[in-house]
């Protein structure tokens, strides 16, 4: 017989120490995995780049969409085999497998094979898709008042990840290869895996009193329909997607625009490859850095609507200055525009769910922000499939023109939703 979420709050609340260790090591595993995962993202269109012929740009397109389309498409599986068989042994299973697939990258790349690449970036978006896992992990081990803040740790956790890896890569690029592109990042990321998944062996129990409450069908249309119920919810999601397409289009090109190609009628920079990887590893911590330190301290006094606004206003600004940057082939441009767009992406990112919890029914916000997440899957996914082959067909700085157009679009309707809504807060 299945214990009622009261009864669940009531162990989670008798054993207070024993969750906040859960919690600690279901953050560090999530932590390290992520790692990984940043130390191969910036490099990944260069491996593409420098394994095989592309002029069109659908090639590395689909390397790079490849990781979020199976996330897409397994994050419910796996959560509905958790249900099942626990938390514990799926997100072991995921770790296992980026161990392998981050492996298999390595051998790809010195074996300089394209479609290898392919096969494990495949591979490691179905083993990586275990977030939601790890959530219901964190869902299984609070409670109902502890659940917020324990959510925040995969949020934070991400951050970081996303932050320390291309760190982790320049090192990686240097011990291995004197600063050339080799296989040592994969490797590096395949050995930060095998310590999460050896933290999580020894260390990570199965909740007790789990319940599959927390988890819904993989498609269910209610959500949906609960979701857009609301207008003012439904224009947010617009506009949310809006904005991770932008996104999605500028971080996905970023290291092709930086490392210039032959495929370039005009390349206004030539990178190295510890000076790209540099970059990514110092836009992270400085996005960090910002997250931690300026947008929290302007959430206490500024109201979410405000901070949405400014947020997709700086940052639209921001890609429409890396536009100027290529033309004018000014790196004092280019890291002008970087300083917007992170201050941009600060203050929109954390305003934008806010307003979409606050314009729907207390019992449609789990409904609600699920739609959002499937939103700006769907929006990674395009960013990825088109921003390198607009680049290559239609010039170097036309993807930040279409995410700086797709920007003034997710102003608009974060306007219009929130004015609808009598400027809420």
């Amino acid at each position: 017989m299945s214990k009622s979420p009261a009864d669940l709050d009531a162990v989670a609340e008798a054993e207070p120490a024993a969750n906040r260790g859960a919690l600690l090591v279901i953050f560090l595993t999530v932590f390290i995995d992520l790692v990984g995962f940043g130390i191969v993202l910036p490099l990944l269109p260069l491996y593409a780049e420098e394994f095989t012929a592309d002029e069109s740009g659908i090639k590395i397109g689909l390397l790079m969409a490849s990781y979020s389309i199976m996330q897409f498409v397994f994050a419910p599986i796996w959560g509905r085999i958790s249900d099942q068989v626990g938390r514990r042994p799926i997100l072991m299973l995921g770790l296992a497998g980026s161990v392998v697939f981050y492996s298999m990258f390595g051998l790809a790349a010195l074996y300089k094979s394209y479609f290898g690449l392919l096969a494990a970036r495949i591979g490691a978006g179905i083993a990586g898709a275990t977030i939601p896992t790890a959530q219901a992990y964190i869902a299984d081990t609070t409670t109902r008042a502890e659940r917020t803040r324990g959510m925040a740790l995969i949020g934070i956790a991400f951050g970081l990840g996303f932050a320390l890896g291309p760190a982790f890569a320049l090192v990686a690029l240097w011990v291995s290869g004197g600063g050339e592109l080799g296989a040592g990042p994969a490797f590096l990321a395949a050995l930060f895996s095998a310590v999460a998944l050896l933290l999580a062996i020894f260390k990570l129990p199965e909740p007790r009193g789990r319940s599959a409450r927390d988890h819904a069908p993989w498609w269910d249309a209610r959500a949906w329909r609960q979701a857009l119920s609301s207008v003012s919810a439904g224009i947010l999601i617009v506009g949310f997607f809006f904005h991770t397409l932008a996104f999605a289009l500028y971080e996905t090109s970023l290291s092709i625009f930086l490392r210039g190609s032959e495929d370039f009628a005009y390349s206004p920079f030539q990178f190295s490859f510890p000076q790209i990887v540099g970059t990514f590893a110092g836009l992270g911590l400085l996005a960090a850095a910002y997250q931690g330190i300026v947008v929290r301290r302007l959430a206490k006094s500024v109201a979410s609507r405000q901070l949405a606004l400014w947020g997709t206003s700086l940052e639209g600004l921001g890609f429409l200055l890396v536009a100027v940057a290529a033309g004018l082939g000014s790196f004092g441009m280019l890291m002008f525009s970087f300083a917007f767009v992170i201050a941009g992406f600060g203050f929109l990112q954390p305003s934008l769910f806010g307003l979409i919890s606050q314009n729907v029914a207390a019992d449609h916000q789990g409904a609600s922000l699920g739609v959002a997440q499937s939103a700006s899957a769907l929006a990674r996914i395009l960013g990825a499939l088109v921003s390198v082959s607009l680049m290559k067909q239609a010039g170097v700085a036309v993807p930040y023109v279409v995410s700086g157009t797709l920007a003034i679009g997710s102003l608009l309707t974060i306007y219009l939703a929130t004015r609808r809504a009598g400027g809420i807060n």
